[in-house]
């Protein structure tokens, strides 16, 4: 059956399209969700404030690249490493810092950039962390977020697609660090996934 399970045992590469099971949103529905997105970030942060973008990579990078071409306003990009995923297919509970310094947000107002809402602890830690560093504001944006109850309390400002409590991969998303450029959001077939992350 093959697949990036069996590929790792191997030592082998194979088409990274043979290792999906489905795709759930295709390029051209996320690009025109996007637009949609963009208008409504244009709208409500017309007040003429430079804005501050803080993606969290490495997943946000594709949507940050997407979105922010569709964006007339002023603005900075800063980019954050964090990590709560650790490898598996589920989040650790655990959010890890990777940079040495944060951006520079003291004063500014702030448009938070993540792939995926899911526990809510990688977002709310983040917006707490840049809250301490003095940003005067910080709204949320996500790619997706999962139709399932919060660890924490915490919700997105601008959402562009709900998804079921499934494990996906693609534009940005990754497993192992694989698949992250497909084009597309898409479900891994179950034996791509190893054992232990099953």
């Amino acid at each position: 059956k093959g697949g990036l399970a069996s590929s790792i045992a191997m030592g082998e590469t194979a088409p990274m399209e043979n290792d999906i099971e489905k795709i759930l949103i295709d390029q051209e529905v996320i690009l025109r969700r996007l637009d949609r997105i963009a208008e409504r970030i244009e709208e409500e942060y017309a007040s003429g404030d430079e804005l501050v973008v803080v993606a969290l990579l490495n997943g946000a990078f594709m949507f940050m690249a997407d979105l922010l071409r569709r964006l007339k306003s002023p603005l900075s990009i800063e980019c954050l490493r964090v990590s709560s995923y650790h490898g598996g297919t589920e989040s650790s509970g655990t959010v890890n810092f990777m940079d040495k310094s944060l951006p520079e947000v003291a004063g500014r107002k702030v448009l938070l950039l993540d792939d995926i809402l899911d526990s809510g602890r990688t977002l709310k830690a983040v917006s707490d962390r840049l809250m301490e560093e003095g940003a005067s504001e910080i709204r949320s944006c996500v790619l997706l977020e999962k139709d399932r109850p919060r660890e924490v309390a915490v919700e997105a400002d601008y959402s562009c697609f709900t998804i079921g409590d499934e494990f996906v991969v693609g534009y940005g998303l990754d497993y192992m660090e694989r698949y992250r450029n497909l084009p597309y959001v898409a479900v891994l077939k179950e034996e791509c996934i190893l054992p232990e992350h099953r």
